[in-house]
């Protein structure tokens, strides 16, 4: 971020390398769209170009980031929320067999192991998009975005105590939830 700010601009393309993969996995656990998530990453990146220079370094540059990409999910899912059109990449359902309304339209053939891994990605999917709001964020921003639980208090405004507390709430709420998928697949296996 140093060599950025410095004018350096192919530091730029080793920040997005970097971060692309984790705030997009991030991006798309809040927004559970593909493109919408793209879109998020997309956005957040274009944010670091028009406000890199800013940067105070009071946090990590990954914080920064991750906070970014959660407005921007924010910002996302308040406008889904009043679009009046359902989109072709949206789920068609909450549960966990959902599938887009273009996947309903172009139907594929899976394999029974791709198919059992798409069931256990839904699965754990429907469970996460169950938890309560903040426990939802903290395990999606420790998850998928790898980060430190001082910066998740940090981003999210709350002591690093509470953010391991609704972590602990978070993982023995999905091991409840995803207790008959286990006992399901041992009687298959």
């Amino acid at each position: 971020m140093k060599r950025f700010q410095a004018g350096d601009k192919t530091s730029f393309a080793l920040l997005v390398r970097r971060y692309q993969g984790p705030l997009y996995n991030f991006a798309l656990r809040h927004v559970r769209v593909d493109t919408a998530a793209e879109d998020v990453v997309q956005e957040a990146f274009i944010r670091v170009v028009q406000n890199g220079a800013e940067f105070k370094f009071e946090s990590r540059v990954s914080t920064w980031l991750f906070s970014i990409a959660r407005n921007l999910s924010i910002d996302h899912l308040r406008k889904a929320a009043l679009r009046k059109h359902p989109s072709l990449d949206q789920p068609t359902s909450d549960s966990e067999e959902s599938r887009t309304l273009g996947e309903t339209i172009a139907d594929s053939k899976e394999t029974d192991r791709s198919a059992e891994g798409e069931r256990l990605k839904g699965r754990l999917e429907a469970a996460v998009r169950q938890l309560p709001e903040e426990q939802r964020e903290v395990f999606l921003l420790r998850e998928t975005g790898d980060m430190p639980f001082k910066d998740i208090a940090e981003l999210t405004g709350v002591s690093e105590n509470t953010v391991k507390s609704r972590m602990r709430y978070a993982l023995l709420r999905l091991k409840e939830l995803l207790a008959d998928y286990e006992a399901d697949a041992k009687a298959l296996h």
